[in-house]
């Protein structure tokens, strides 16, 4: 039986790995979140450890209001880089195996190809620099641990672009979405599927890996809108608009796609395209 820790649960993927998790009895979960503890405190955390043990942690907890990041730099920092700092600290010492999750905003999306691994990071918001000082934070630890950055994440749960535009769209006639900014849409319950499956394939090694995993294809923000309004059956227009139209307090990359070869390649995964994946979500919701 493995025991995993499963933090910042009451969010998008902590909520699908929720839902996922009575289809894998070979794994008994905790889920916690902010109420139960507050990872940003070392003190804390040394306590809640102290007498359990987990074979794994996936560290679900995150900072993603990107615009407000902006203003609340130091919180953002708590919560993306002091958390994770204070978690892979102790993990290491319980030789518990650490999945962290992370995104596109590491990269300044002025690439022309989809990002690999390896390629340089620079990123050009406060909440793309917090994620990647939490990746640090990690790769400076002794723990095992892998790191997988996705991108444009949504789900039944939570705030997000999916449920943004469903609010949207019934509430008006015409929406402008930007349509310069490309990247590809990833459905959290994929993701929590593919960390769970990583986990059952028993492939993981000791040391420390960097993944990249979103959904198959690629769409614009534009596009994306038109999608979820086309495939839950609203009237509401999409119209395409430039980034510059549309000023936000954080940068956004332009270009935001992810090289998926080496995780297919590592753990055999078959990963799912993304308007298939969005039916999934849009019937849901539609219920």
């Amino acid at each position: 039986m493995k025991k995993i820790l499963v933090t910042g649960s009451k969010g998008q993927l902590g909520s699908e790995i929720r839902d996922l998790s009575p289809g894998y009895p070979g794994f008994q979960f905790e889920f916690i979140d902010i109420d139960e503890l507050d990872l940003t405190d070392a003190a804390a955390v040394q306590d809640f450890f102290t007498e359990k043990h987990f074979e794994f942690c996936i560290n679900c907890s995150a900072y993603t209001a990107v615009d407000k990041a902006e203003e609340e730099e130091e919180m953002a920092m708590a919560v993306n880089f002091t958390a994770v700092k204070n978690l892979a600290h102790i993990l290491a010492g319980k030789k518990t195996f650490l999945i962290h999750i992370s995104t596109d905003y590491v990269f300044d999306g002025k690439n022309h190809k989809p990002y690999t691994e390896t390629d340089t990071t620079s990123p050009q918001s406060v909440y793309g620099l917090s994620k990647l000082k939490g990746e640090e934070a990690v790769l400076k630890s002794t723990a095992d641990a892998i790191i997988i950055r996705t991108s444009w994440l949504y789900s039944g749960y939570g705030n997000n672009f999916v449920k943004t535009i469903l609010r949207l769209a019934k509430e008006r006639d015409t929406i402008n979405v930007v349509a310069d900014q490309v990247g590809t849409p990833t459905y959290a319950g994929d993701l929590a599927k593919a960390i769970l499956e990583i986990i059952a394939s028993e492939k993981l090694k000791p040391g420390k890996q960097i993944y990249h995993y979103s959904n198959e294809g690629v769409t614009s923000w534009f596009d994306f809108a038109r999608a979820i309004v086309d495939e839950y059956g609203l009237n509401c227009k999409i119209l395409p608009i430039e980034t510059k139209d549309f000023p936000t307090k954080a940068t956004r990359p332009f270009y935001s796609i992810l090289n998926k070869r080496k995780i297919k390649q590592d753990f055999q995964m078959e990963i799912p395209y993304w308007r298939d994946s969005l039916k999934v979500v849009l019937k849901r919701l539609n219920v």
